[in-house]
Order: structure tokens, then sequence, then C-alpha cells
């Protein structure tokens, strides 16, 4: 493998004024990758991760300790994405989520009502958009003594034949990706924002997605880390079918030190296994607690360079062009942090605090009487929900945008509340007051449609051929 070009990377990186200690996160990154480092971890080394303790067996204590340490808290959002697989172009938080509520909306509402501090974590694509919108709608936010926001930064891609950077001029962004969320760490510290925490008196930080809105500040888990003095805590919970290709928790068969594997860091060989939910049983939420004592005291030890392990993702330069160079984009994930942390520990949550939107039969879901808002401004699974878990899944080339969504479910979302799944190809459009039941497929009888579902109807099972 060819050496780096560590000069022109740091020109680069330094002409678009980026923090020096990106410049040297970003250089450790380029020698793990030219010391012939792919981030890639074998089954071979791993052991499931097995005995994890549960939220719900957290007794009093634990929640009495959390409430007692709530003044010492806060919470963090990672706001930087664009939702460009959905056809947005501004932040995806901005989505409705419930009836006129944006994503925002409904966490800027649990902050007030908590009293619990928000600080967003966004990306140079979302600040502005998301800043105007906060300030418009709740200018209390972020008056005290922290920022409301903080940015995460951008690096070069790496040319896959060179290992220097690369140009593309009719685009030059192209020539930029963003380093994972990995760089959560790196980014508190160069925004300064992990100072005015300190200062401020906040020791412990609540971490999770925007797009997630069943990761609320829970007391009881905060009080799992101050009771048992953790520097840091991944939430992980069961995983479903749902979930074979997502990031699993696991043990290091030398050490048995717990780690994070994401698929991009899985040999195709080890694919299988990766994606065995009845091995790999614990599934990272993406809901992490901090001990800010514990992350500074760390940083300090390393210079700010926390090392977090690789993950190398083979792309074009442009994503939309399969001829364009080969690039690497090295990114890292935030809940690799488990690994640098010692004493770091996981605990296994209900799957009411993962929630995601990733695509728009997500948000039909969230959308629908599945669930609902609480008075608290929370969203979770009704009540009268006859299975724990709702899977919709949309036929992409007539629902992958959110204008396709709205377009075919013009009277809103179809009554879930009884359904396990919801499966549709073709071009549908659905008609108001419709009740899906246990698992349904829908599709139009002469492919591809399009056809209308008159109001009021019913399904269940299926193929519906309609």
């Amino acid at each position: 493998m060819p050496t780096p070009d560590y000069a022109a990377f740091e020109a680069l990186m330094r002409a678009e004024r980026l923090p020096e200690l990106v410049i040297r996160t970003f250089r450790h990154a380029l020698e793990q990758l030219a010391s012939g480092e792919t981030g890639l971890i074998p089954e071979a080394d791993l052991l499931p991760a097995r005995d994890l303790p549960r939220a719900e067996e957290l007794g009093a204590s634990a929640e009495a300790a959390g409430r007692a340490a709530l003044p010492q808290a806060l919470q963090i959002k990672l706001n930087g994405g664009l939702g460009t697989s959905m056809g947005l172009e501004q932040a995806k938080s901005l989505l409705k989520v419930r009836g006129e509520l944006t994503f925002l909306d409904i966490i800027a509402r649990q902050s007030l009502a908590s009293g619990v501090p928000l600080v967003l974590m966004d990306s140079f694509s979302t600040q502005e958009d998301t800043l105007a919108f906060l300030g418009a709608r709740y200018p209390t936010l972020g008056q005290g003594p922290l920022p409301l926001d903080f940015c995460q930064h951008k690096v070069p891609k790496v040319s896959q034949a060179a290992l220097a950077p690369l140009v593309w001029p009719d685009d030059p962004e192209l020539a930029w990706c963003p380093p994972g969320h990995g760089d959560l760490y790196t980014a508190l510290v160069t925004s300064g924002a992990l100072d005015a925490f300190l200062a401020a008196g906040y020791r412990y930080a609540f971490v999770s997605n925007a797009d997630n809105l069943g990761a609320t500040l829970d007391p009881a888990l905060l009080g799992f880390m101050v009771e048992r003095g953790l520097p840091f805590v991944m939430e992980v919970t069961a995983r479903t079918p749902a979930d074979r290709k997502g990031g699993h928790l696991a043990v290091r068969r030398s050490d048995g030190q717990l780690l994070l594997r994401e698929s991009a860091q899985c040999p195709p060989e080890d694919m299988e296994s990766f994606q065995d939910i009845t091995r790999h049983t614990a599934f990272n939420t993406n809901n992490i607690w901090l001990d800010l004592h514990a992350l500074r005291a760390r940083l300090d030890a390393c210079d700010g360079v926390l090392g977090l392990p690789l993950i190398r993702n083979a792309k074009t330069l442009d994503p939309r062009d399969p001829q364009s160079p080969p690039v690497y984009q090295l990114e890292t994930a935030m809940g690799a942090a488990i690994e640098v942390f010692p004493g770091a520990a996981a605990i296994l949550v209900p799957r009411t605090r993962f929630a995601p939107v990733k695509t728009t039969g997500d948000l039909l879901a969230v959308r629908s009487d599945a669930y609902l808002l609480t008075d608290d401004h929370r969203v979770v699974p009704s009540p009268d929900r006859r299975y724990p878990d709702l899977t919709v899944d949309l036929d992409p080339a007539y629902y992958r945008r959110i204008d396709d969504l709205e377009a075919r479910f013009p009277q809103g979302p179809p009554s879930l509340w009884r359904a396990r799944s919801l499966k549709v190809r073709g071009d549908v459009t659905f008609g108001a007051r419709i009740i899906i039941e246990n698992d349904a497929v829908i599709e139009p009888f002469r492919p591809p449609g399009p056809v209308t579902l008159a109001d009021g109807c019913s399904f269940d099972g299926g193929p519906w051929r309609v």
C-alpha cells in the first residue's frame, strides 16, 4: 500500500480552517490505513455478549440516584443528517412526525418540560435551518450557560490508488465526507462545548440520534451509571430480523473487552454469522451515556486523539457516478468508544427506547395510531398495540421520497395498531379510515398500478391484489 500524502491532506484541511485536533485525528486514521488496517473484525476474534444487566431490573435505588444526579445531566442529540435518502434538502429533524409537530418540536418540548438542557450536534448542512427553527419557536432554549449546538467536522476522502486527496472540479464538496458520529468526542473539544459543560457543573451526558424519539433521558439509566461509577454506558436492545444489518455488541475473545462491530467492519465471509440474531443478540441503539469527567481525563491522557477503531468505507468519489475514482471514507462510530474507556458497560433496554425513522415506512408507522404522544412529549408505542414490533415496508420505487409518501397517503396513515407488518408493492394510494391487521401484503392486480384503495377498507394477510 502506498504511503499517504500526509502533507497534502494537512494543507487541504488547514485551507478549510479545520482545527489541529481534527487534523491529528485524521492523520491517526490515515496511519491505521497505511499500516494495512482494514477495520475488519473477524468472527473468530469474537464471542457473543451475554448476561448483560437489564434496565427492567434496575431497582428504586437506581431511580433515586438518577433523580439526584439530574441537575448535573444534559442531553446531546445528533442532528447532522439531511435525510437525503428520503428526498430532503434540509435537516431531517424538521420532518413532521406527529400532526404538525416535527422531531425538533418534540425534542425541544421534552427538554423544556424536564428542565434537562438540550444541546445539538449539528452539521454544516443542518445548523442554519435548525437554529432558525428553534429560535423562532423556542427562544428560551440555549439562553443559559451552555451552547445550544456545536458542529461536527468534515474530512477529506482518500484516493484508493494513491492515498492522497482528490478534487472534483464540477462539485468541490464531493472531495469531503463526514467522519462518522465518532467525531462527537473531537467536536466536543474543538467547539469548546466540553469545557463549557464542565465549567457549568455538568457531569453526565445522554447522547442519542435526533430521529429516535424513543430515546429520552431515563433517570434509572442515569442512576445505573452513577451508582456504579461507570465512565461510559451503551444501551443495547434485543436484535430482531429488522436489525440484521445493524451494529452489534460483542466480546473480544483475546481479553474479554466489550466492543461494537458495525456491518462495514465485518469480513464478507463472516456476514452470515454477523446477521445471525440468535448468536449476536445485542443490537446497538446508538444511545450512550458519558461521564464527562472521565471523558476529559481520557482525552487528556491521549492528547485528544481517542484512537477509535477505523471504519474503512470503500466508495466512489461521486456516489452517483460509479465511474468516478474509487475512494476510502475514513469514519469512526460513537459507540466504539466502549472499548477505549476502562470499565465501560452496556445495558439491555426495552425496544421502546429504539424507534428510529430511517425510511418513509418508519415515518408512516410513527405517524400512525400504533404510537401515541404522551403529556410529557414522548412518542411511545400505543398500549393497545396487538404486537410489540411493527414493520412497514413500502415499495421504494413509489414511496422512497417524502413527497411520494404524502401523495399516496393523502388522508394520513392507515390504522396500524392491530398490525405486525405491512408490505406494499406497486403504486397504491390509500383512502381514509383504512385498517391493517396482523401481516398484510398489498399489491396491484396488474403491477405496478396505479390503484386507489377505497375509504374504510380492511386488510389482513394476503397478498391482497387490488
